[in-house]
């Protein structure tokens, strides 16, 4: 019996889909340096508001205990406190005389093949370039001046896994203050910056196959930072991609507490990395539509609406 032409295409369209391979899962690490949660709320930002519709995320995250930029970052980079790592200055001497005694995402990439990106608004982010960043740009600038640098990056060479630093709300936060009405224009400057980098992603037909985690290093209060201060030390932390659940506070997983380690884990996931023995960090694996079978609850919670503005939360 010869086949019927309906089973002659449906059997076409099965090997189509067969043989065509998935996209390359992309990510994105976006930090801002110094964002208090809080005033990510009382700041006009739709370029982040938009990640936090369709996304899952916390306002209640935090970060490393000294809540200073290097150690911090390296720790979000690493899945470790600053006692393994290594870096405890935080200056560009620390950057040029300490090392990082673990691997960062940017190496365990780079060994696993995939490429990589850096755009920093600080040049002690030099510190992470030994050799695994392919494309690297780390100096002292404005937000404008980093998303110049990471559209970029991003339309010649389009790197897998990219970090983009924006350095002015933590610049203004030390000139002016926190929570002051200049930190807050700082902030919306530097969510102007981020939909110039989500429009390239855009553009470069990569938004749909690239995860963004959104973070920070620490907040503050009055025109610094530290430890021993709960303003510095939480911080904001949103996933957004596409097997990401959307419109998710993770706060109804009633035992997850997020920090700024599980970044590093939650980035292995991501890009189907394995993840270090022994690191300090966790994927946040109920942000995913497949949640794996790590302690976490077999139903997942009901869709909400993102905060809003006026929320005073920490």
């Amino acid at each position: 019996m010869k086949p019927t032409v309906k089973y002659r295409l449906t059997l076409l369209l099965l090997l189509a889909f067969c043989t065509t391979s998935r996209a390359e899962s992309r990510l994105m690490i976006v930090s801002i340096d110094g964002l208090r949660p809080d005033l990510a709320l009382r700041a006009d930002m739709p370029n982040l508001r938009s990640l936090l519709k369709d996304g899952s995320y916390s306002f209640w995250a935090r970060t490393t205990p000294v809540a200073v930029t290097l150690p911090s970052h390296t720790s979000m980079l690493t899945g470790v406190v600053v006692e393994r790592h290594g870096i405890k200055g935080n200056d560009d001497n620390a950057a040029a005389n300490e090392k990082i005694l673990v691997p960062t995402i940017f190496d365990l990439a780079h060994k696993a093949g995939i490429s990589t990106g850096m755009a920093a608004g600080k040049s002690k982010f030099t510190v992470y370039d030994n050799g695994s960043i392919d494309h690297s740009w780390a100096k002292s600038g404005t937000s404008d001046t980093v998303a110049g640098q990471a559209v970029n990056i991003l339309r010649q060479f389009k790197p897998r896994l990219m970090l983009v630093h924006f350095p002015e709300v933590d610049g203004s936060g030390h000139s002016k203050g926190w929570g002051t009405r200049d930190q807050i224009d700082a902030i919306e400057r530097t969510d102007k910056a981020l939909g110039m980098v989500l429009a390239e992603l855009e553009q470069q037909g990569l938004r749909k196959d690239t995860t963004i985690i959104l973070s920070a290093d620490h907040g503050g209060s009055g025109k610094t930072h530290g430890k021993d201060d709960d303003r510095s030390a939480f911080i904001p932390w949103i996933i957004n991609g596409p097997d990401v659940l959307k419109g998710i506070d993770l706060t109804q997983f009633r035992e997850l507490k997020i920090a700024t380690y599980d970044t590093f884990a939650t980035a292995c996931k991501v890009l189907d990395l394995p993840i270090p023995e022994g690191i300090d960090g966790k994927p946040i694996v109920q942000a995913f539509e497949s949640i794996d079978l790590m302690n976490t609850p077999t139903t997942k919670p009901a869709a909400t609406q993102p905060v809003s503005a006026t929320d005073n939360r920490p």
